[in-house]
């Protein structure tokens, strides 16, 4: 009897633990370790479009709530390219960049980190001045809109970075 029983847990165990496997072998990727699949989902290339297409129906949206001029066309049309983001280096593309990273030197991966970072300010400071003169085209009533739109929410992240346009 205790035979018995010890073969039906130990079956139970085996068939239990196959499900279990299975199923965190899909939900990774398809054998991806985690990182990698965690990694595909959160950043991939199919990402990037889901991401855009969130961006376009707010930009869309905070375009409707302004009830822009034709005026104020070209301003807009102006933000909206400089707050594009720039295409997300494929994976291959990131694997190179690590590899070229990792074979230079301490000060030559600082300066190569500091030219990086330069170019982004550069990027930052061509949106900031977008910015700056689609909000001068605007009248009071629009500018109070933008503003209530574009500020933090405090949502994801502990609510610091860049602020996102709510609805």
């Amino acid at each position: 009897m205790k035979m018995k029983f010890a073969q039906t847990v130990l079956l139970a165990a085996l068939v239990g633990g196959g499900a279990l496997g299975a199923s965190a072998w899909a939900m990774n990727g398809g054998g991806k370790s985690g990182c990698e699949a965690r990694h595909a989902m959160h950043h991939g290339q199919g990402m990037q479009g889901k991401w855009e297409a969130r961006r376009d129906a707010r930009l869309a949206d905070l375009k409707t709530k302004l009830k822009l001029a034709p005026s104020q066309e070209a301003a807009w049309q102006t933000f909206v390219e400089a707050g594009k983001p720039g295409p997300m280096p494929t994976r291959a593309e990131r694997e190179t960049m690590r590899e070229r990273m990792a074979a230079l030197s301490t000060p030559e991966r600082m300066d190569a980190m500091m030219q990086k970072a330069d170019a982004r300010r550069a990027h930052m400071a061509g949106r900031h001045e977008a910015v700056k003169t689609f909000y001068m085209q605007l009248t009071s009533e629009q500018r109070a809109v933008f503003d209530a739109l574009t500020a933090p929410s405090g949502h994801g992240r502990g609510g610091m970075g860049p602020a996102r346009m709510r609805s």
